[in-house]
């Protein structure tokens, strides 16, 4: 007998009754945030930790590809081993708060003018772990964020800024603030940013656990660098810095839109 319709895989893999429930705790836990503007959310990491979300955390961080970490280990051997080994593993290791991220191994790869452009590459248990945290706590940002921010959100990108451009265009707006972040992701201030993190969640697991992401060193050419004495920039090549690089931009977006 074939197995029922909620517990078919879906085309990434995860049991389609899984993926639901996921969604259906996302669509909550943001119109949670979106009525309650000061609610502090206080029990995450369950959720984080659970084998259902670390499941689909693996399965997206799958669909993006990419070459191992440090470790060496790629998605053929965790899945020679066994799947299903490898999220029991993560589910122990984080329920008994043992977990630590591994060094972000640095490479370098070609740019158009000639030079070279720094990239991270943590390893695929970090990565799984990351998007679960995302799965969990995007909702609750996405809620406070500018409806005039694109990069890195959700079912957004450039056609859609595109777009909003010309139709500004066509009301007559026209004046432009033109500005470069340089290096936004390296400099951004690991106690500024947690004290914004902190102000919507207060579940101190999950604190601890992007905390030690910010703090995860970077193994270039055989040496750690940075690491617990670094003070700024969100984990490089990670999953969930994007998020963290728009949540400390939300504040500049809210600024520009002050009327």
């Amino acid at each position: 007998m074939g197995k029922s319709l909620e517990m078919q895989p879906t085309s990434s893999g995860v049991p389609r009754r899984g993926e639901e429930n996921i969604r259906d705790f996302q669509r909550k836990i943001y119109l949670k945030a979106k009525r309650e503007k000061d609610f502090r959310f206080y029990i995450l990491y369950d959720k984080i930790i659970s084998k259902r979300f670390l499941l689909s955390a693996y399965y997206r961080v799958k669909e993006n590809d990419g070459k191992p970490g440090v470790d060496g280990v790629s998605f053929k051997d965790i899945e020679e081993k066994g799947l299903d080994q490898f999220i029991d593993n993560l589910h122990d290791e984080l329920k008994a708060k043992e977990y630590k991220p591994s060094p972000v191994m640095r490479v370098y790869i070609p740019k158009v003018n000639g030079g070279k452009r720094p990239l991270g590459i943590p390893t695929i248990k970090d990565r799984v772990i990351q998007m679960s945290c995302k799965l969990v706590i995007e909702p609750i940002f996405e809620a406070d964020f500018e409806d005039v921010s694109y990069g890195f959100r959700p079912k957004r990108g450039a056609e859609d800024a595109i777009k909003t451009i010309k139709d500004n265009l066509k009301e007559g707006k026209t004046e432009v603030y033109d500005a470069d972040l340089s290096s936004y992701f390296d400099t951004i201030p690991h106690d500024k940013l947690m004290i914004l993190i902190g102000s919507r969640i207060s579940d101190k697991h999950t604190l601890n656990l992007i905390k030690k992401w910010l703090k995860t060193p970077i193994k270039e050419n055989g040496r750690l660098i940075g690491g617990k004495k670094n003070k700024q920039g969100t984990p490089q090549g990670g999953v969930i810095s994007p998020l963290l690089a728009n949540i400390y931009l939300n504040l500049l977006d809210k600024i520009v839109n002050d009327k």
